[in-house]
């Protein structure tokens, strides 16, 4: 039988790094669920995770990257209010001349975007500390966000490892509509299969439809399947993938890549492409899909149009385009953020950033700010509508803000009339009738030819001088790397034990994310290498009395319910909880970078065998895990509630590795016992 693309990718990549190859199928692919070891080509870090990932590395005492191109990013923690975060940059900087790594300076943009323009490869793997790392799937990338100690291990030489997930298969068809896009698609999937939907699945998309979207197009949907949670989302490499590198000067990366006719898929959802309506995610989850037309006439505070998912220079051209000529509302305060230098600096050359300037938008750096709290923040109890990934409550750095995650196209729309506004409104030419039969009043503003005169250039702007390319190695030894004093120590793990007694410290519901367990923002961002100061910050969103009752505690447990951890990839979710003296996880379900984080940090992560037993357990109870050596050896624990004095059966379904990971203490000391 054929092959998908990304069974193709990992049969490539795949690396017996100790444990012995997975069980593989008559065509050489690893059976689903397989713990799978992949070769990993290219690595990403971000500044929000960087830090800690170049402080991990160098615990391993190794001289140099062993990747064929590693790159540390600065696009998150640009806001600098202090010394905190230009320390930081300096300190990666530092790192990436001494240990061989290519650095991207702040203003040259979003880690996503760059990599996509300047770096990504058809075919080639790629692991990020960045959970949207996905979105060079757009080019044909096996691409996957990773915790930073998991980047670290594979800047090292060592393998990624992942379940082998099933493969799923979106068949487009038709084509979309002017004001119809990309991220509508994306809104769509996310309302068929919701935010857990894609778990322990990679997404390929195919079929005739694919051949009508552009490279940042399939960049959109691919940064977005990380909200469904799949391992990550790719799409085939064709004569537009040709075209983008070419335009790029990277002509010579491309190599076609396609699924085989015959592929098996264990699951295939047909979307048409025709049919789409533009889309909306409501507060306060990506998968509160509905179409716009159903909320339109809400009145909207501010706009936010950029972030790694919609920033490329296709959609700031269609920006600028509908802003040609126009005033945003007098109530409404519009950011655009390009997604690099490259983008603004074409935007500028092609007269495109006038027209957005000209009509009262308000230019932000190149990078990811508003999106992960960096700045920007909605006013009390305002409407924000935002071309980003995640719209969780208090992300945006407002508790009570309502946010919702919307197209370019119906963010200008809406920018433009001061409400929710379905693009396709602004289209209207001929007269409109409303339910009763009489006529309804026509948009004062309209949008019919305004992308008609929308040229994508046959060659981009290449100027790299922002990124600073590695320095030769008798040079790099010479570097120094240079420590500000809010970078700390990280926390240890400890080899589990037998037995764990502790309280049950906290007890939180379903699809807690990592903004829940260690939120972003700009008070929070600059310490990312300060696991003490950070602590503080721990579950602030549920219960900002969780940090001090957990140190008061000593050791804890924390139980939630499904899809745990979904979200970003940030590994301080994990450090610092493990910091506050957090032991286990128990939960009706995590989210896959998330597990993997706290077992890399040496917590152990637990499920219900029967999810009922979930109710039976409350805050503040005492609970015995017993056994637990022996039960990760056969997949079961018993948990006691000394409290309540019943007993509950939990799930410890382990790969070998994983087990001897959590013996050791997790995955530091689990590789320093291998060398």
């Amino acid at each position: 039988m054929g092959l998908t693309i990304a069974q193709k990718i990992i049969k490539n990549h795949m690396v017996d790094d100790g444990a012995g190859l997975p069980r593989l199928n008559s065509d050489g692919v690893p059976e689903v669920g397989e713990d799978v070891a992949i070769r990993i080509d290219q690595t990403l870090t971000q500044d929000a995770t960087g830090t800690m990932a170049y402080l991990e590395f160098e615990t391993m005492g190794i001289p140099r990257v062993r990747t064929e191109l590693s790159v540390a990013y600065i696009d998150h923690n640009t806001l600098q209010s202090g010394f905190e975060n230009a320390d930081d940059h300096r300190f990666i900087q530092s790192m990436a001349a001494k240990y061989g790594l290519y650095f991207s300076r702040p203003g040259n943009g979003i880690c996503h975007q760059v990599h996509l323009e300047r770096f990504a490869v058809p075919g080639k793997t790629l692991i990020g500390s960045d959970s949207h790392t996905p979105t060079a799937g757009g080019i044909g990338m096996l691409a996957m966000g990773a915790g930073g100690l998991d980047v670290a291990v594979a800047m090292g030489g060592g393998a990624y490892h992942i379940t082998m997930p099933k493969m799923y298969k979106v068949n487009l068809t038709g084509k979309l509509r002017p004001f119809v896009t990309a991220k509508d698609v994306s809104l769509e999937i996310l309302r068929i299969l919701s935010v857990k939907g894609g778990v322990g699945n990679i997404i390929e998309w195919g079929g005739a439809g694919v051949k009508t979207l552009s490279v940042p197009e399939r960049a959109t949907i691919t940064n977005m399947g990380a909200e469904l949670g799949a391992t990550t989302s790719i799409f085939p490499a064709d004569e537009a993938t040709k075209e983008f590198l070419a335009a790029q000067g990277r002509g010579d990366a491309f190599k076609p890549l396609a699924s085989d006719e015959d592929a098996i898929y264990d699951r295939i959802i047909d979307i048409d492409l025709a049919s789409l309506e533009p889309m909306i995610a409501c507060p306060h989850s990506p998968d509160n899909v509905v179409k716009v037309s159903e909320v339109a006439g809400t009145k909207v505070d501010q706009v936010c149009v950029g972030s790694c998912t919609n920033s490329s220079l296709l959609d700031m051209l269609k920006v600028a385009a509908m802003l040609r000529g126009k005033t945003i509302n007098s109530t409404v305060s519009l950011s655009i953020s390009p997604g690099s230098k490259q983008v603004l600096r074409m935007l500028s050359d092609m007269g495109a950033l006038s027209d957005i300037i000209a009509s009262g938008a308000r230019i932000l750096e190149c990078s990811c700010g508003p999106c992960i709290g960096m700045g920007f923040s909605p006013n009390s109890g305002g409407v924000s509508l935002r071309t980003f990934n995640r719209n969780f409550e208090g992300r945006s750095g407002t508790k009570d803000a309502n946010v919702y995650l919307v197209s370019p196209e119906t963010a200008v729309a809406s920018a433009l009339m001061g409400f929710i506004t379905n693009p396709l409104d602004l289209c209207e030419v001929e007269t409109v009738y409303n339910e009763s039969g009489t006529e309804k009043e026509k948009p004062n503003i309209s949008l019919e030819d305004s992308l008609s005169s929308i040229v994508m250039p046959d060659r981009f702007t290449i100027d790299d001088s922002a990124v600073i390319p590695p320095l030769p190695e008798e040079e790099a030894a010479d570097v120094e790397i240079l420590r500000g004093p809010n970078i700390k120590e990280f926390p240890k793990g400890k080899p589990i034990e037998d037995s764990i007694e502790a309280e049950l410290t906290l007890k939180v519901g379903d699809n807690i994310t990592t903004d829940h367990i260690m939120p972003a923002g700009s008070k929070i961002l600059p310490y990312r290498s300060n696991i003490p100061h950070l602590s503080q910050y721990c579950f602030e969103v549920c219960d900002a009395t969780f940090p001090e009752r957990a140190k008061a505690a000593g050791s804890s447990i924390i139980v939630g319910g499904s899809n745990y951890g979904q979200g970003s990839s940030r590994e301080h979710a994990a450090l610092v909880p493990l910091y506050l003296g957090v032991r286990a996880v128990v939960a009706k379900s995590f989210a896959r970078i998330h597990v993997a984080n706290l077992i890399n940090a040496g917590i152990i992560p637990l499920t219900f065998e029967n999810p009922d037993d979930y109710d039976r357990i409350f805050q503040g109870d005492t609970l015995v895990i017993d056994g637990i050596l022996e039960g990760m050896d056969i997949g079961t624990v018993k948990l006691i509630d000394e409290s309540k004095g019943i007993e509950i059966d939990l799930a410890c379904d382990f790969t070998e590795r994983q087990r001897e990971i959590l013996k050791s203490g997790g995955l530091l000391p689990y590789i320093a016992k291998l060398s």
